[in-house]
Order: C-alpha cells, then structure tokens, then sequence
C-alpha cells in the first residue's frame, strides 16, 4: 500500500511540473500582452515587438512635421550686413523610437520626443568678404568683445568678474601689444575665453595700402598662433575702420571681419551707470557688445551681465554668438 501511494505521489507530482510548464508558457505570453498594452495575447515577442514598433513609428512621423522648425539662412542685410544663420529643429524619429520602446510600457500616449538640429542651406561662410555687425536676431545670445590695446591694470578685475559670473568672452588682440604681454594674454587664455586678431598697431586700416593691410592681419595672426596656438576665425579692425579691401584681405587670410552691434564708447571714461543703461536699452538678440580695458568697463561690466541674465540672454564668445547653433540646451527636449 505504501508503494502505491508514492507512485501516486511522484505521478501528481509530474502531472503538476507538466501544468506548470504549460501554464508558464501562457502566462509569459499574458505578461507580453499586458506591457504591449493589447487585451488579448499575441503569438510571440517577437510579432509583439514589430507591431508596437510599426505603431509608435506611425505617430511620431506624424507629429515629427508638426514639431518641424525650419532653419533660416545667413543673408546680407542692407543695414547689418553679413548676418549669420539659425540652425531649424526636428524630432529625431530613429532616437525617439529607440527610447520608446525602451521604456517599461510602450505607449503611444506617453512618447518623450528627441530633437536634432538642421543647418541652414546658406551658411555665413558662403556669403563672402562682407562684414558682420550682429548676430541673427533669432538666437537669444550675446557676446562681449574686448578689444585689447592696452589698458592693463584693469584686465585682472574684469577677468574675475567674468569668472565669477561663468561667462566667456572674445578678446580681440593688438599684435603689438601681445608681443610685450604673451604672459598677460596667456592668463585670459588660461580663463577660456576666445583670443582673435585686431591688427598689429592699432592702425586706421582703410587708409593703408594692400601689403601694409595684410602685413597688420598677418603678423598678428602669426604671433596668435606661435604664442597661444590659436586657430583664429575673426578679425576686429581698429576703431572699426575698414574698407572692402580690408575685408577681402582678411578674407583670404581665413578670417571673417567682426565689427559691433553696441558700443560701450568706454575709452571716453563715462561712468558705469551710463554705460549700463546704453546698453540695457538697446540689447537685442544677437548683439556684439564693444569694449576694452577700461576702468568704466571694469566697473560696468558685472552689471552688464547681471542684465542680460535678467532678460533672458545667454552670453558666449563671438565665433559661439555667431555660428547658426541654437542657443543651448536646444536639442534634448525642447521644440
């Protein structure tokens, strides 16, 4: 009688791992309905997988052109010039499918959209030797130039300023004056702001003749190189004196000629309260702001920015003001 009731056992027991094997297989196949969101259940992962991903594809191609920005060309502007483009913005379809089918239930109802940036057909490089005044008015960024001639018992308090409110400027060099100061130019290089050229010797540059005018760019653009390894894209003339000449030679040595949207006019010594309201109302979106060195500069420029921040601008370099990129964080999440 015993023997008979273990074999009874062991065969219950063999019943039971067989239902569980089948039951196991029906219920994997219930858990891969439910987090595909479908009442009933389907065949296979597999057919699950492709039929989630051919419907989350449908809907974000289709809300893809409703989110598309288009991307807008540089130009030259009768008034401003050389006007750079901005790059448009458009769902990346492949990374937000990715991201969606990664996510622990795959809906259509709860998709996170990926961006990626569009550049223009016209880009600023393709307008030629024309100079640039601004920025284009679509990117909400600024720039400070700070043309360097001299000046320099007030850089160290202007590049604390700068450090501590974590902005980056551009500092347009005197050929002559990095050549008496590599250590002072290497200390606002050290900072990580943008070193570029402003001639040699601070000449009226529409005045010289052709080789006077390249030698000015040249030597300055050899000493950028030698002493600071920079790979230079810009060119400031001297109290903005230029003519096509000028932006031609600059031109066929690499560099793109940069003027200014605003002028601080600080080499007249006004103190810093006038400075703060020329400047605050007239900012504008893309403006390149001028000044230098100056005990005016130094106490105005905090202020400046404080500013800006207030009214929503980012602040950059020149070639960061300049380039079509959005203004950043562009591409993640926004549209």
């Amino acid at each position: 009688m015993m023997m008979i009731r273990k074999a009874a056992a062991v065969a219950a027991s063999m019943l039971m791992v067989l239902v569980f094997v089948s039951m196991n297989d029906e219920v994997s196949r219930f858990l891969a309905s439910m987090k595909y969101g479908f009442a009933d259940a389907v065949p296979s992962n597999a057919s699950v997988d492709e039929t989630v991903k051919a419907e989350l594809r449908s809907v974000i191609t289709a809300e893809a052109e409703k989110r598309r920005i288009a991307p807008v060309n540089a130009k030259i502007d009768r008034v401003w010039k050389a006007i750079p483009g901005y790059n448009g913005l458009e769902v990346d379809i492949e990374k937000t499918l990715e991201a969606a089918l990664l996510a622990p239930a795959p809906s259509t109802g709860s998709i996170r959209y990926l961006y990626k940036e569009i550049e223009p057909e016209i880009q600023l490089k393709d307008l030629g030797p024309v100079p640039i005044y601004r920025g284009n008015p679509n990117k909400k960024m600024i720039s400070l130039m700070v043309n360097v001639a001299w000046g320099n018992e007030y850089i160290d308090s202007i590049l604390s300023t700068l450090k501590r409110e974590d902005v980056k400027a551009t500092f347009f060099l005197d050929g002559s004056w990095l050549k008496k100061f590599p250590e002072v130019a290497q200390k606002i290089q050290a900072d990580g702001h943008e070193m570029s050229n402003h001639a040699y010797s601070h000449p009226d540059m529409k005045t010289l003749s052709r080789q006077a005018a390249y030698s000015q760019i040249s030597k300055t653009e050899d000493l950028l190189k030698s002493t600071l390894k920079v790979n230079n894209k810009w060119f400031a003339p001297p109290s903005g004196s230029y003519n096509q000449a000028t932006v031609q030679i600059a031109e066929e040595q690499g560099l793109k000629t940069v003027l200014w949207t605003l002028d601080t006019i600080d080499w007249q010594k006004p103190p810093a309260d006038t400075i703060l309201r020329r400047i605050s109302a007239n900012l504008e979106p893309g403006a390149l702001i001028l000044m230098h060195p100056t005990a005016s500069t130094r106490d105005a420029i905090g202020g400046i920015i404080a500013t800006a921040k207030a009214k929503g601008y980012k602040l950059g370099t020149v070639s960061e003001t300049l380039s079509s990129s959005r203004v950043p964080p562009a591409v993640e999440g926004a549209g």
